[in-house]
């Protein structure tokens, strides 16, 4: 079975699906690794809220300053480790029940970093159950980029115009990622059916008004909309390259791919090779294959489940694919690069 041209492995016989996954995850709890880790969480929670209310205190303290644009990246920075840490909260990293984490998911998305928890948990739930899912997953819709070959000869509007250079693009468009969280926290918070709404829309318009109260008052106007641009780009910059190296240049699956859950969480994923840097700012996602078969495995407990789980892939021999960082991004792009080639493709003159 082969999907952009890469080689899958057959699927098990349906007698057997399931079964491997069961197998690894009894080896898996035996070790221990799917116990909460409420000392970690409490001293991460502590660093970054402290660096949270650090940045916003040296904003107030500096007042109308250029070195408020120094401060402006910090606290893009920070913003993105708060999110990190409520995705944490929505896989039930934290806590092992629903209320609390959706309550401190609430007050640290929509109120902190303005971004629409229920919205995020929903888009993100749907993408962990079908990653790279051509259909199915949310994070490979071609709204703006297009993922494979058959998306790409399918594509019009925008998709079709940023296609043919969508590798150059890439992250110049992550810089507004930022803003486009928060422009889909509020179409979604617009529109019934969401859970909380209210709740959300509360404190989501508590950030909204807070935060350019803050900046317009302590800052001229110019001043204030440069340290918005720059808050929101880096913002968007670093989450958006955080879950970049994951998924994007690995297999893109469709109806015709069946494969059982451990296969399709690996096959299209990819860890990020690199010591206790790489791990604290990429949030752990650095081994998504592990998150992906665990998503309510603590994040310090991943890097211990890694050998466990690449040694049981070479057991089944499933591929397992690792990168170091610069190399993730370089496949990534690669893959974004090669998938638009139909649209480089000139049309043919008529004689």
């Amino acid at each position: 079975m082969t999907t952009n041209g890469v080689l899958l492995p057959a699927p098990p016989p349906a007698r057997s699906t399931g079964s491997d996954f069961a197998t690894l995850r009894r080896r898996v709890t035996e070790a221990g690794l799917l116990e909460r880790r409420p000392g970690y969480y409490a001293a991460r929670i502590s660093v970054v809220a402290a660096a949270f209310g650090g940045a916003w205190a040296a904003f107030f303290l500096l007042g109308d300053s250029w070195w408020q644009l120094v401060v402006a990246v910090v606290l893009g920075v920070v913003f993105a480790q708060v999110a990190l840490v409520a995705h944490d909260l929505a896989h039930r990293q934290i806590f092992r029940t629903r209320r609390p984490s959706e309550i401190i998911g609430r007050i640290v998305g929509n109120l902190g970093i303005g971004m629409s928890y229920g919205w995020w948990m929903d888009k993100h739930t749907r993408h962990h159950a079908n990653p790279n899912h051509e259909d199915l997953d949310p994070d490979v819709s071609p709204n703006i980029l297009v993922w494979s070959t058959e998306q790409a000869e399918r594509s019009t509007g925008l998709p079709r115009f940023l296609g043919r250079w969508q590798a150059f693009l890439f992250f110049p468009l992550l810089t507004l990622e930022g803003f486009n969280l928060h422009v889909a926290g509020i179409r979604a918070l617009v529109r019934p059916g969401l859970k909380a709404r209210k709740l959300e829309a509360a404190l989501f318009a508590a950030h909204i008004l807070g935060y350019l109260a803050g900046l317009f008052l302590v800052l001229p106007p110019g001043k204030a909309v440069l340290f918005l641009l720059v808050h929101q780009m880096v913002f968007g910059l670093y989450l958006g390259s955080t879950f970049a190296p994951n998924h994007k240049g690995m297999p893109t699956l469709t109806e015709a791919d069946e494969l059982d859950f451990l296969r399709r969480q690996v096959l299209t994923s990819r860890n990020v090779r690199g010591g206790w840097l790489v791990n604290a700012a990429l949030g752990g996602l650095n081994f998504q294959i592990e998150h992906h078969l665990f998503p309510n495995m603590p994040s310090p407990h991943l890097r211990r489940a890694q050998p466990i789980v690449r040694g049981y892939c070479a057991e089944l021999g499933i591929p397992y694919l690792e990168s170091g960082v610069i190399g993730s991004y370089t496949q990534a792009l690669r893959h974004l690069h090669d998938v638009g080639a139909p649209l480089r493709a000139k049309p043919a003159r008529s004689s």
